[in-house]
């Protein structure tokens, strides 16, 4: 198909005549449009001020009229002030769908006048504007797709800035900040409660090529989630919502979560997300590098409080055992590993025989050496939690 037929001359003067004297009229068409629009819509009165309206409403018009009489070569300033007025309308928060109902109808209403100016003046001509409607609808479509893109440029713009805005409080909260007002912002921004039932969770994340990307839970019954991403791990603030707790988190987690990963305690408002968080990586650092899977703080605490004092876990291992670092480590390594399997059954050899492989004899032939080389004996509850927490020490704390 063919493009559209192009204007004759006698056309061509018809419309620029027409035209010309249409600019005249424009303050009266701009009262009329903008008395329409209000009744068509009370968000027009209140996103934008009125004398504002009238003044652009003006000068749309006018650089609309001037292109449709204008030559092909001729700057558009109608396009240029379509996508100001855009972005203007998108920062004022007037729906686009009104934007555009204000565009057409300007439209209608300058095709209106130029029809009743052609028929006062010369009827006969009438037919001679009608053939040029064509150039004058595409212009105002060319008009209202330009103030849409950049409304919705514009929009989208804004939309981002208004994240990362929240996301930065968020940030400042889990930093543990202290900005008065900065709680109230962020939970405006996120639509949280002030004072609500959070908790964080600090999953280690090894972003390497060729690993399977980390998985983040979108939602959930009873919870909503807000996660932040960082080089060596991904952090989640989770708000709570009726009796959902800590038991449905870690249920939930465990699944597309493989960890390892910590959570912290319940925390009644979005001001202690900064202790959570610090918490929350405490719990992290209960598990070995390698572990798989999700624990809650108030499961680790023993274990927690060695790896919150580093120099206190070190004095524990040199004196629980000492005479234990000073074996071959792969003869050391048994001994631990015997030691693990055991407490981690509870204190049955039986169960722990099964685990490593041996019979149950060897493994009370192993505690007992252990006993003698870190004069302590398993039977003791003192000395039982020593060289429980030594253990921990020794398998998560660096160096």
């Amino acid at each position: 198909m063919g493009g559209r037929r192009a204007r004759t001359e006698r056309e061509w003067s018809v419309l620029v005549t027409a035209s010309r004297m249409l600019l005249e009229r424009v303050p009266a068409l701009t009262d009329q449009l903008l008395d329409e629009l209000t009744l068509h819509s009370a968000q027009f009165d209140a996103a934008v001020p009125r004398d504002e309206h009238w003044r652009q409403i003006n000068e749309a018009m006018r650089y609309g009229i001037e292109a449709i009489a204008a030559p092909r070569t001729a700057p558009r300033r109608d396009l240029a002030y379509a996508e100001q007025l855009g972005r203007r309308r998108a920062e004022q928060g007037l729906a686009l769908d009104l934007l555009l109902h204000a565009y057409r109808h300007a439209g209608y209403l300058v095709w209106d006048e130029l029809l009743r100016i052609v028929s006062e003046e010369d009827p006969d001509d009438v037919p001679l504007l009608v053939h040029t409607a064509s150039h004058m609808w595409a212009g105002v479509d060319r008009q209202a797709t330009t103030v849409a893109e950049a409304y919705r440029s514009t929009e989208q713009s804004m939309r981002r800035r208004s994240d990362e805005r929240v996301q930065a409080l968020l940030d400042a909260l889990l930093e543990g900040r202290s900005t008065p007002g900065l709680a109230a912002r962020a939970a405006a921004g996120l639509d949280l409660p002030e004072q609500g039932r959070y908790a964080v969770v600090v999953v280690r994340v090894e972003r390497r090529e060729g690993r399977e990307p980390f998985r983040r839970v979108a939602v959930a019954e009873g919870m909503r989630f807000f996660w932040r991403m960082r080089t060596d791990c991904e952090i989640a603030v989770v708000a709570f919502e009726g009796e959902t707790g800590l038991t449905e988190l870690t249920a939930e987690l465990v699944r597309p979560c493989q960890g390892p990963g910590g959570v912290s305690p319940v925390v009644d408002s979005l001001s202690g997300l900064g202790q959570a968080r610090r918490l929350a990586e405490t719990a992290l650092r209960t598990l070995p590098p390698d572990a798989q899977r999700i624990v809650r703080l108030d499961e680790r605490l023993p274990t927690a409080l060695v790896v919150s004092q580093p120099e206190l876990a070190a004095r524990l291992i040199a004196d629980v055992f000492g005479p234990l670092l000073e074996l071959d480590p792969a003869d050391r390594a048994v001994l631990l590993e015997t030691l693990d399997a055991w407490l981690e059954y509870g204190g049955s050899a039986g169960r722990a025989a099964t685990r490593l492989y041996c019979h149950r004899n060897t493994v009370f032939n192993r505690l007992r050496r252990l006993e003698q080389l870190t004069s302590r004996s398993l039977s003791r509850p003192r000395d039982l939690i020593e060289m429980t927490l030594a253990l921990d020490a020794f398998r998560l704390t660096p160096g």
